[in-house]
């Protein structure tokens, strides 16, 4: 090329650019193989207990998933301790905050890490997801999906009991210690049955697993309803817990309440917490 005198050309080296290429190609492969890796780590399975195929879907007309300790308490005392319910199948998971893979276990305690389907065999209609495990923020629409995904669509009615810390409600009326526990509603546009609180007003939100699921359903066009119980409890209590009886009356009348358990069954599922709360042990 003619040229001036004087003048500053730039020398690219084709070997240097080549080896720049390759290095950047190299680092490119192993950032997506560890990001292959941390999503497969992360993924969410549902694993059945019989022999039941994966790609089979479970017949049932009513989905309840109960999220957080005291609303899975109390699906443990008053719904689980009677009727002959049993474990059909599970969901795994992993993240930061869990314990290792959900395995379920006959009568589950809120503390462990469980995420459990529940089925009565003389009445197949309704499936029960016990949910005492954290799900992180990455793993949310995927547990819904993969939950969701797993039962029949057609005629499916999805009911979520949860828990949220009365800190969380904002109210322009003064909320006096009286007032707590207290729950509310928030159903999906296809939802036209009726509910046993006030809807959830705005400017509250939900948020967590609760919001992924109906967010799934209203997507789907699965009729579903949210009964969010606010309490100013951290730990499963038994008075927080029966908050949600008047709910369950309206999730399905194939669902059999115990109204009074015992004082043994609800010591069995607020022991692990009172235990833990005491500064001196």
């Amino acid at each position: 090329m003619a040229t001036f005198f004087g003048e500053v050309l730039s020398v690219y080296s084709r070997a240097v650019e080549e080896d720049e290429y390759d290095d950047m190609t190299k680092e490119n492969e192993e950032d997506e193989e560890i990001r292959r890796q941390i999503e497969e780590k992360r993924s969410v399975h549902v694993q059945w207990m019989n022999s039941q195929s994966h790609s089979e879907s479970l017949q049932c007309s009513d989905l309840i998933i109960s999220v957080g300790p005291n609303a899975s308490g109390f699906i443990s005392a008053y719904v689980l301790s009677s009727g002959g319910w049993s474990a059909v199948g599970w969901v795994s998971l992993w993240n930061e905050r869990s314990h290792g893979s959900s395995r379920p276990h006959t009568a589950p305690a809120p503390g462990e890490p469980a995420c459990v389907l529940y089925q009565q065999k003389q009445n197949p209609s309704v499936v029960i997801c016990q949910c005492t495990c954290y799900v992180a923020e990455d793993q949310l629409f995927q547990w819904a999906e993969k939950v969701l995904g797993c039962v029949q669509k057609r005629d499916l009615h999805v009911s979520v009991l949860s828990d949220c810390a009365v800190t969380e409600y904002k109210t322009s009326d003064y909320l006096s210690g009286s007032s707590t526990p207290f729950l509310c509603a928030l159903k999906t546009s296809t939802h036209t049955g009726r509910v046993a609180c006030p809807l959830l007003e705005q400017p509250n939100i939900i948020t967590g697993l609760p919001a992924a699921v109906l967010s799934h359903c209203q997507v789907h066009r699965i009729p579903a309803v949210l009964y969010q119980c606010y309490s100013d409890v951290t730990h499963p209590d038994s008075v927080t817990m029966e908050t949600y009886k008047p709910a369950l009356a309206c999730l399905s009348a194939a669902v059999k309440c115990d109204e009074c358990p015992s004082a043994e069954i609800l010591q069995k599922f607020t022991r692990v917490s009172e235990v833990q709360s005491n500064l001196y042990t």
